[in-house]
Order: C-alpha cells, then structure tokens, then sequence
C-alpha cells in the first residue's frame, strides 16, 4: 500500500517541478510509515533532508491529502546504515531559514549578523572559524591579507583606519573577522565589536525612535570597531553624523577601526565629505576575483576539510568555469560534493561536467530582456503595464526590482538600458534595485527562491 501511495504522489510531484529538481531531490525517496496521523518518508542523505522540510514540505501534505492521506505531521528520515536515524517532525514551515542556509551557504560563508562569540569576547559578533590560518592567499588578495595581519600585530597604531574594498563572496568579511580573532587570542581582555553598517543604522534609528541609552557607550567604548557593507549608510545624513562623531572618538584614542564596502571611500554616493575623508586617512585596499592557481587552491583546501581528494582535472575545471567570486566557486564545490553523496558517484570531471555543463548548455541564446520582464510578471501575478509602470505599491516594487536584477544577471544590461526596459527615467533606481536583490539573495531566503524560480523559467 505504501509503495502504490508514493508513487502516486511522486507521479503527481512529477509534473508540478521541473525534471532536474524531481531527479535531484525524489528519485531516491520511499514512504516508510503513515500510520497515528503520521507520514513518514525515508530520504537519501542530510541534503536532501534539509530540502524536504524547507521546500517540499507543504507541497507533499497537499499531495497527500488528495490521494486520500491527511498527515498532521510529517517526518522525514535519513537512510543510514548501522548509525541512528536522524529525524525531524514538521507541523508548519519552519520559523528560521537556518536549514537551508545551511544547505546553500558555501564552507566560509556564514550570516554577518552572527552573534556566535568569539571565545575571548562575548557579544563581539565575531565567528570563531574565521581565521588567517583558513584563508587561502594569493595575489588579488595578498596585500590586504598582509595589511590586515600588520592590524592584529599592532592594532591602533597601523592602517588606522583599514579600508577593505571590493566585489561580494571575495573574503573581506573573512579578513576582517580573522583580525578580530587574531586580536582576541592576543588580547582576552579587548573590547572587540563587529557588526554590518545596517546594524549601526538600525540601532541608531531605535535610539532616537525609542529614546534608548547606551547606544553612543556601545560604540565608542571598544578597543576594535569592524563595520561591513559600509555602503549602505550612504545617503542616511543622520547616522553619518553619528558615525562621523563614534569614527572621531575612537580614533583619537588610537583605537583600531575597519571598514568594509563594494567600492572604495571616493565611490560610495552620498557620502559626507568629512566623513569620506576620514575613511581615507588610512589604507584602503582593494580585494580582487583570485586568479586561476588561487582558485584551484581554494577548491582543493574547502574539498579536504570535506575529506574528500579532487583530482586535478577536476579542480582546473571548476576552477575554469568559475570566475564570478569566491563565494559561487565553493558553492558549485558544495554542490558537486552533494550530488556525488546523493548519487553516490565519484566526485570526478564528468560528475562536474554534468552539472555545470547541462545549466550552460539549456540557457538559450535568444533570451530577451522582454522575456525576463513577462515571466517575472507572470511568477507574480501582475501585469506587464505595472511592472513597467511607476506604481511603489510593495506587491509591484519587489518584482520590478527582481527583473531589474535579472536583466542585469542574466543579460548584463547597463544600468540606463535597464532603466529604459522597466519605464524609468533615473538609471539609479536600477543601480538601487539590482543592490537590494542582491543583498536579499544573501539575506532573505523566500527572495532567494523567487529569484531561483524565475531562472529556472527563464531557461525551461
């Protein structure tokens, strides 16, 4: 009975996803047991476990009830051989997308708003596992991994302040925690506070908003400042002041402060003067896309903290392939990693090539960006007029800034020409918009899956 259930539900799952999801995630799935209310299904491995809860949970309840099976819960279970099964009940979505950033975050890469301690500073926001010692070095990165170990030797007296600049998933996060580590270890008594600038903005707003105190004693009273993504406090006068005046009083005593951005000081729009000028009192070093051999070094260092030997065509064919940013190379890692495991084939070339080939070779050459703006509409309901149209209603802002995205991502139109294409005069509501969803990729997994989604339609 179990068998004939599933397999209709699979059949039914079948048509509703596309071929490669329902290969990737249900071939190699069974119901185990549906008896006390309770649907239990059996999976191949912890990744796809993790894709169950969060993606496909409600989705097979839907399934289930149609074939005449009303689970109040729903468990999923690895398939293991001789070790404890793992096992998770499911009643409703998950309240924190912790699982499937779990999933889709690469080796290093962990939220900026972690409030793991380090293990000498509590409340510091660092994350322990950000280090020199796991940072592959290489000639796009070398003088700022040298600069930022001058800063753990002697903080406060050199690069004061430090100015890390450049592209997403390129290590300055990593470099800038590993400081703070490295100071940690050095100094247990160190008041070391890391935080992003939208934190900064966030509690400066409910200090004047809520008339709290200590917000100025929290930053002002640190012996290390680390600020990421300083580009979002541009064009917020208020909290540049309040950072003009947090960046003077720390300065003045010697304390060390680092900066983090996509751009260098002179490139950041609405900037104050004063306080650009200050962010250019010390270093400012640019972190580039590493080269080739340092790719391959990357690949093959995260692949053995995986216990896992690369052969070498392998890692020249990733390394190849990828070139946007570190982040997105171990991510194809991760993911080839994880399709070896599900499948249980050998990591090797083909495996790689199949995955990484297949998406190159289903993009077709005609896509259009009238395309990209139709199915955008089209994923969301709404019509093409308003998402060309000047309308702010949130139901209508969100996907216009996903198909500016998108045209930007997928086609690599200027900023201009995408406005053109989504009815704007100003080109810098584009610039805006592909920032934002790029930042809410990062940030906001139901924005991740909406973008997901409309890709896959785009290239179905």
């Amino acid at each position: 009975m179990h068998h004939g259930l599933w397999q209709s539900v699979l059949g039914e799952i079948e048509l509703s996803i596309s071929q490669a999801a329902f290969k990737t995630w249900f071939m190699n799935t069974e119901l185990v047991d549906t008896s006390n209310d309770v649907v239990t299904i059996a999976v191949p491995n912890i990744f796809a476990k993790r894709q169950f809860e969060v993606k496909f949970d409600d989705q097979i309840k839907a399934v289930l009830q149609k074939n005449g099976v009303s689970p109040e819960r729903v468990i999923y279970t690895v398939k293991t051989t001789g070790k404890k099964t793992i096992t998770r009940e499911t009643t409703a979505a998950p309240s924190s997308t912790s699982a499937v950033d779990d999933l889709l975050r690469p080796v290093t890469s962990t939220p900026r708003t972690s409030t793991q301690n380090s293990s000498s500073s509590a409340g510091s926001g660092l994350n322990p596992r950000y280090t020199f010692a796991n940072f592959i070095v290489g000639s796009s990165n070398d003088l700022a991994y040298t600069a930022c170990q001058a800063v753990a030797s002697s903080p406060g007296t050199k690069y004061n302040p430090l100015f890390l600049y450049g592209g997403v998933g390129l290590g300055k996060t990593h470099l800038m925690q590993a400081v703070g580590n490295e100071i940690a270890s050095k100094q247990p008594d160190a008041q070391i506070l890391y935080i992003s600038s939208e934190t900064f903005v966030k509690e400066f707003l409910e200090s004047i908003r809520f008339k709290k105190k200590g917000f100025s004693d929290k930053y002002r009273n640190v012996d290390v400042l680390i600020v990421d993504d300083m580009q979002f406090i541009a064009g917020k006068e208020k909290t540049q002041e309040e950072f003009f005046h947090t960046f003077n009083a720390l300065h003045q005593t010697n304390k060390q402060i680092i900066i983090s951005s996509d751009k260098p000081p002179k490139s950041i729009p609405t900037l104050t003067e004063r306080l650009r000028s200050r962010f250019e009192w010390g270093m400012s070093i640019d972190i580039q896309m590493p080269d080739f051999e340092t790719r391959c070094a990357i690949l093959e260092t995260k692949a053995s903290l995986s216990g896992v030997e690369l052969g070498r065509d392998t890692v020249e064919y990733l390394a190849n392939n990828i070139k946007t940013n570190v982040r997105e190379l171990e991510g194809a890692l991760n993911q080839l990693l994880a399709y070896a495991e599900m499948r249980g084939v050998s990591p090797d070339i083909s495996t790689a090539e199949g995955l990484i080939g297949n998406v190159r070779q289903s993009r077709p050459q005609h896509l259009s960006a009238k395309q990209i703006i139709d199915k955008t509409a089209r994923h969301f309901q709404i019509d093409v007029k308003e998402i060309c149209s000047s309308k702010r209603d949130k139901h209508i802002v969100v996907p216009r800034q996903i198909a500016m995205y998108l045209l930007r991502s997928e086609l690599h139109l200027s900023f201009p020409k995408i406005a053109i294409e989504l009815g704007r005069k100003d080109h810098t509501t584009a610039i805006h918009s592909v920032e934002k969803i790029e930042k809410a990729i990062k940030l906001d997994f139901l924005i991740r899956e909406q973008v997901t989604e409309i890709r896959e339609k785009l290239y179905a």
